[in-house]
């Protein structure tokens, strides 16, 4: 008996373990997948672009996109899409494919631009980018950005409301009016 009640607490105590690794991790798929994804469920796509030699990139992937916060309500309101920017995936795009032709894989550190970050005009990384519900291109932003500065281009963009800034004036105006709920 004693056996049985140390093995149920193992389970559960397991479960519990898989069940909190699991909450405040993003469901990242290929932008592929994403403009896919829309055609039966339109949504936002939110773009991670990054590059693997890039520190920052790492820290947002380590400190932002971990944030149970920032993961939840990305997971909820967006498809989530995960992008080297010098990676060699194909990017089939408004009746485009967009390659890397130049990537060299026996290259360390630093490779060549993947022609679709560069249709972007990605020039910082990491970047992340916004898409309508239709994979029409809204906005990338660069630059490393904490869980709070986040939050308030995720939630602008889903509601709408950069259709409304369309001037600094407006951007301040909205900056100093945001509410922050996403915790540090």
């Amino acid at each position: 008996m004693k056996k049985i009640i140390i093995l149920l607490l193992l389970t559960v105590v397991g479960t519990a373990a898989v069940f909190s690794q699991k909450q405040g991790e993003i469901k990242w798929m290929s932008f592929n997948e994403a403009l896919e994804a829309q055609k039966k469920e339109p949504r936002k796509i939110f773009m991670d672009v990054y590059t693997d030699w890039c520190g920052p990139c790492k820290l947002l992937d380590q400190n932002t996109f971990h944030n149970k916060d920032v993961a939840d309500y990305i997971n909820k309101n967006y498809y989530a899409v995960k992008f080297n920017a010098e990676g060699t995936e194909k990017i089939d795009y408004q009746d485009f494919v967009y390659t890397n032709p130049n990537y060299d894989p026996n290259r360390k550190g630093r490779n060549s631009q993947h022609l679709f970050a560069h249709a972007m005009k990605i020039n910082a990384y990491p970047s992340v980018v916004f898409f309508d519900e239709t994979g029409k291109l809204i906005q990338p932003v660069p630059g490393y950005k904490t869980p709070q500065q986040l939050e308030i281009f995720l939630k602008m963009v889903h509601s709408d409301a950069y259709k409304k800034i369309t001037s600094a004036e407006a951007w301040q105006n909205y900056q100093e009016n945001f509410v922050s709920t996403f915790k540090g």
